[in-house]
């Protein structure tokens, strides 16, 4: 019976896990490219490109670590609440 609130501290882990590589994927979605210039004499700019798979595997990771998250905490209290109450 001890060993139930190993499965909510493993899913806090796990989202702090996703969160981490939620951030690292955002950090990679964007990368800057150089535009021509439209007329000839205005200077070359710079845009910025996102990466649609990283953009996806973002928002993925970042869904993960909230669920996750709320998952191992609703767990964890839900579990001192019971031992509280427990005669």
């Amino acid at each position: 019976m001890r060993h139930t609130g190993v499965k909510h501290v493993l899913q806090l882990v796990l989202a702090a896990a996703s969160g981490a590589g939620a951030v690292r994927a955002w950090l990679a979605v964007t990368s800057l490219v150089d535009v021509a210039p439209v007329t000839e004499g205005q200077p070359a700019t710079v845009s910025v490109v996102y990466d649609p798979p990283m953009l996806v595997l973002a928002g993925l990771l970042g869904t993960a670590a909230g669920v996750l998250a709320v998952l191992g905490v609703a767990g964890l209290m839900r579990r001192r609440r019971v031992a509280d109450y427990t005669p």
